[in-house]
């Protein structure tokens, strides 16, 4: 059976009890053996010095009669009582009874304090008292010196007080930590039920952020990266999906309409042109796959690991790997601009690039790389029929093709530019279309490696 509270509320709330009933009671108790001390040392020396001052009195003889002057008003009950236990003097309080007590000094111990008690429980009483003999001889008189402790020392009353007050404030520690940690715990309670309300359906809400820097601030920020980060991979799965339904449809159906056509007609059929078409077609099926399921990868936390690439060694190495396309091709590349990221990825965005470049390219194409305000800078331009500024973030996009003059041969994929900029973004950096008197050039800026 379990007995621990499974609320976190109730559990701090009776935890905070418990360490206050125990740090209360020990203040309690330390205040009640404080108080009893402090009291009983008081009553002590008032009565030490009533008596003492009667014994005096006796031994010198200014006290011989029955009568014994009341220095304290009635608060302490003084006899002097005979060997046989006859009281032959008292004062007003204490005339009229019995010996105050059956104690009797000897010679050698002739002053006693204690405390003495008559009857316990509610009616209890409890007394301090004081025996002075006054001389060694055997007929030596004793002086009784008695005073009554506080009640609510007696009755119990001082610890039934104590109690209530460590429990009243126990309480209260109780009801202030309920409060505090239910006011602590209310972002939670939102984080926690707007979190059960978000569904696959719809990724777009988020959990409320508390202000300052606390650990509950830190969870809803981390939550709502978390869902920015399910809500990216969840659009690219839904894109791929999207794209691959869209995109493959063409190729495919022309790949089977030759196979058909061919199937049907045999004889008809010129083979070899039909193998030469279903190649271009299965090609290009396996180029969409290929760059769709890399878009796909792109900036969802992959395993590839990051290097230090210096981007000047990066573009050259990838010119010298192309052959010759007939265009001239200028290049200024600062050495030592490093960037940090995925050199394959690196590649194939510069690939993309130079391959726009040469497709739409009238005769030149120019690269530069540089450094400016802590960013590396990689620009590809060519001069080309450019690109309209109302189409220039168009082309990023995935399948966009323009109806212009940079968009005649067969071209590509259609999603080149868009794995660029994905690229580009995965490592923190941006790719656009900056203004150019001719032509269209492509600034890829990305953090330079520390």
């Amino acid at each position: 059976m379990r007995l621990r509270p499974r609320s976190i509320r109730a559990r701090d709330t009776l935890i905070a009890a418990v360490l206050a009933a125990l740090v209360f009671g020990s203040i309690a108790a330390g205040t009640d053996l404080a108080v009893r001390y402090a009291t009983g040392a008081e009553l002590l020396q008032e009565t030490q010095i009533a008596a003492r001052r009667v014994s005096a009195g006796v031994r010198d003889g200014s006290l011989t009669g029955p009568r014994i002057p009341d220095y304290t008003r009635g608060r302490i009950l003084i006899q002097v009582v005979a060997p046989g236990g006859e009281v032959i003097g008292a004062t007003p309080a204490a005339a009229g009874r019995p010996p105050l007590s059956d104690v009797w000094p000897s010679r050698d111990e002739r002053i006693i304090d204690r405390t003495q008690c008559r009857a316990v429980g509610p009616g209890g009483h409890c007394e301090v008292l004081e025996v002075i003999r006054t001389t060694t001889a055997p007929d030596s008189v004793v002086v009784y010196a008695v005073k009554p402790m506080p009640r609510i020392l007696v009755t119990g009353l001082l610890e039934a007080l104590l109690t209530l007050a460590v429990l009243a404030l126990s309480a209260l520690v109780a009801k202030i930590t309920w409060r505090f940690v239910g006011r602590t715990l209310r972002p939670v309670e939102e984080i926690r039920t707007q979190l059960a309300e978000i569904s696959a359906s719809d990724l777009s809400r988020r959990v409320p952020e508390p202000p300052g820097e606390d650990e509950i601030a830190q969870l809803a920020r981390t939550a709502n990266e978390t869902l920015d980060r399910l809500e990216r991979a969840v659009a690219r799965q839904r894109q791929f999906a999207s794209d691959a339904s869209h995109e493959l449809r063409t190729p495919i159906a022309g790949l089977r309409a030759n196979l058909e056509d061919a199937s049907m007609h045999p004889d008809d059929t010129d083979l070899e042109r039909t193998i030469a078409s279903a190649l271009r077609d299965t090609d290009r099926l396996e180029s969409i796959v290929t760059d769709l399921l890399l878009l796909a990868r792109i900036g969802t936390g992959g395993t590839a690991a990051q290097e230090t690439i210096d981007l000047s060694e990066l573009a050259a190495a990838e010119l010298r790997r192309r052959t010759s396309s007939g265009l001239a091709v200028h290049t200024s590349l600062d050495p030592g601009v490093a960037v940090r990221g995925v050199r394959m990825q690196l590649v194939r965005l510069l690939g993309n690039l130079l391959d726009n470049a040469e497709r739409y390219a009238g005769g030149k194409v120019e690269i530069e790389v540089d450094s400016q305000n802590g960013h590396a800078r990689l620009t590809v331009t060519d001069d080309g029929a450019g690109v309209p500024p109302e189409d220039r973030e168009r082309v990023f996009e995935r399948f966009t093709r323009l109806d212009s003059a940079r968009s005649r041969g067969s071209g590509g994929t259609g999603l080149g530019l868009a794995i660029a900029r994905e690229i580009a973004q995965a490592h923190g950096g941006s790719l656009r279309i900056e203004d150019h008197p001719q032509g269209a050039r492509f600034a890829l800026s990305l953090p330079l490696a520390p």
